[in-house]
């Protein structure tokens, strides 16, 4: 279906839920930067929350989340009352903002009981201008439970994405995510029942001893469930980075053009079944929200991935958690350690990321249109002659072309849309830090 063209995607390439990417961030930030960028925050305007989990009752071997295991009810006790701590911080500063929607992820959200979310929720609620805000989770099907679901119905969840990756019990067991077929059906009709609208499937290519027709089946086997949403992303090996990934078999892997066949099957056999493709990896029923975003042209990227969240202001709390304002971006700290060590002297835990320029959020803005929309008005950037250059490659295949300054995606250009984007990036240089392949 479409030409692989391997020195196009020769050069590990970031995933850009933001610009600058976490790649770029340093410590030369901290917390008077999250003072100024909440005070920055007008009385009208409508933000979104992120809320960080970073726990899971099994750590599985991919997984280049940061997360650790919920072994002790105590870590999570403790973990929770200082979020808690961190709400009251922040609401104390920009409660007059209407909160639009509260994304909770990890790690594994549902790896605290479910009274335990629910008093979260309320704090959260409570503590902020809260009118009918949208709420998404992130959950682990291993373990979920009616109770879980019930509490989900109460506070009207609409949006919940199942980790699923694969649903081959080989291909399962070599990456230490053991959940039959069967698990994933009984939660997805406890969501059903919990009136949930939105039902997304994580989904991975590229995993040990993978084949095409191995990934053929697990998408089948998904559709036949009816998610709403599925999101296909090539499995990231980088075990220097993630020690746990060591128990991966990297000899097992399947190779560039396989991955790239992978990427290609998943396209043609989502899309066939009538699932809309957003962006490079992602899919939706038409009548999603999410489908009709990316139809209309409003929709957005951020460390989501690709959303239909108008938000420009992201709040982040918890460890690790990034937030992203107009001018900066800003992360918590990854060790919870030391986040328990800042709230508890009742300051801000942010301690790096990055401040971001007129030409960043320029740049950003052409990336994220590539991304999404798959054209972008170059015309403002100072190094537009040189990106032009850098894009020559891109245009001689035939998967870009230009009218005037304004750069055009061919249909075949979805693969190497980070290839292209990566273009844009005035950080990215020969020899920069290592990042994913870019299929």
């Amino acid at each position: 279906m479409w030409t692989y063209y391997p020195e196009l995607l020769a050069v590990p390439v970031p995933r850009y839920t933001s610009y600058p990417t976490a790649a770029e961030f340093t410590d030369s930030v901290g917390p008077a930067d999250m003072h100024a960028a909440l005070a920055g925050i007008g009385a009208h305007e409508t933000v979104s929350l992120y809320v960080h989990v970073p726990y899971c009752r099994q750590i599985c071997w991919y997984c280049g989340c940061n997360t650790g295991a919920a072994n002790r009810s105590a870590r999570l006790d403790a973990y929770l009352a200082r979020l808690e701590q961190e709400i009251v911080l922040v609401a104390d500063r920009v409660g007059h903002a209407r909160i639009g929607r509260i994304a909770f992820g990890g790690g594994s959200p549902n790896a605290v009981a479910p009274a335990q979310f629910a008093r979260l929720v309320e704090r959260i609620v409570t503590s902020f201008r809260c009118d009918d805000p949208v709420l998404s989770v992130e959950l682990d099907p291993r373990g979920f439970t009616a109770e879980w679901a019930a509490m989900l119905a109460a506070y009207r969840v609409s949006r919940v994405s199942l980790g699923v990756q694969t649903l081959d019990p080989a291909i399962q067991a070599a990456i230490g995510r053991v959940q039959p077929t069967d698990e994933v059906s009984r939660v997805m009709a406890l969501l059903r029942k919990a009136n949930v609208g939105s039902i997304n499937f994580d989904l991975m290519y590229g995993l040990p001893n993978q084949s095409e027709a191995a990934l053929e089946a697990t998408l089948l086997d998904s559709l036949a469930m009816e998610p709403d949403r599925l999101a296909v992303f090539g499995y990231a090996h980088v075990p220097s980075m993630i020690p746990r990934q060591r128990r991966i078999d990297a000899t097992a892997l399947p190779g560039a053009q396989a991955r790239f066949g992978q990427a290609a099957l998943a396209y043609a056999t989502l899309t066939e079944a009538g699932h809309a493709a957003i962006g490079f990896d992602h899919f939706a029923k038409p009548s999603d929200a999410l489908a009709q975003a990316s139809e209309n042209g409003t929709l957005r990227r951020n460390f989501q991935g690709f959303t239909e969240d108008p938000a420009t202001t992201l709040i982040a709390l918890g460890a690790s958690a990034i937030s992203e304002f107009r001018g900066a971006l800003l992360q918590n700290e990854k060790s919870t350690g030391r986040y328990h060590v800042a709230l508890a002297a009742s300051r801000f835990a942010t301690v790096r990321g990055i401040r971001r320029t007129a030409e960043d959020r320029m740049r950003g803005k052409a990336i994220e249109a590539v991304l999404t929309r798959g054209f972008a008005d170059l015309s403002g950037l100072p190094d537009f002659a040189s990106v032009h250059d850098r894009l020559l490659p891109f245009e001689n295949t035939g998967l870009v072309d230009w009218d005037g300054t304004t750069l055009r995606l061919s249909p075949d250009a979805r693969l190497y849309a980070r290839s292209i984007a990566a273009t844009l990036d005035a950080y990215r240089s020969p020899g920069a830090r290592q990042f994913s392949t870019a299929v």
